[in-house]
């Protein structure tokens, strides 16, 4: 039996305060998608919908260009076109949901919003399976920033 004394949120924030800028923003992607892949499916589209709420036009832009390529009709960059279509993508709503929190992110980043607050808020929401297979994953970025990667 193993021994843990560390719950898994815990050391991935640990494990966040301990890297490189370019690993916690990385680490904190990583958390944000491991989050769209725990909601439940009936909640994606609330989700979806906060997601690009804020978005700013070129990220609009892209999502739609996205939406393209998956060929769901002609893609308007608005947010009530996105939202309108996003049922119609299927097994690809998950993805979408990705795309749009990572330009939230971004933004969120570029505001100087902390990573804290993004964990903050995710972490939480995570089951114990996600979190610790994440935590694993993060214990590989951490080696990855210590082996040399530039921050």
């Amino acid at each position: 039996m193993p021994l843990c004394f560390i719950a898994p949120q815990d050391a991935i924030r640990v494990i966040a305060e301990s890297v490189g800028r370019e690993a916690r923003r990385q680490l904190v992607g990583e958390v944000v998608r491991a989050w769209v892949d725990d909601i439940p499916d009936q909640e994606l589209s609330v989700h979806y919908a906060k997601a690009i709420a804020d978005l700013d036009q070129d990220d609009l832009h892209l999502l739609a260009a996205w939406h393209a390529s998956l060929e769901v009709g002609q893609p308007i960059p608005n947010t009530d076109f996105l939202v309108r279509v996003f049922p119609s993508l299927g097994d690809n709503r998950r993805e979408a949901l990705k795309i749009a929190a990572g330009f939230r992110g971004e933004e969120a980043f570029q505001a100087g919003v902390a990573e804290d607050q993004a964990l903050d808020t995710v972490l939480p929401r995570l089951s114990e399976e996600r979190a610790i297979e994440l935590a694993n994953e993060c214990i590989q970025l951490y080696m990855w920033d210590r082996l040399g990667c530039d921050n």
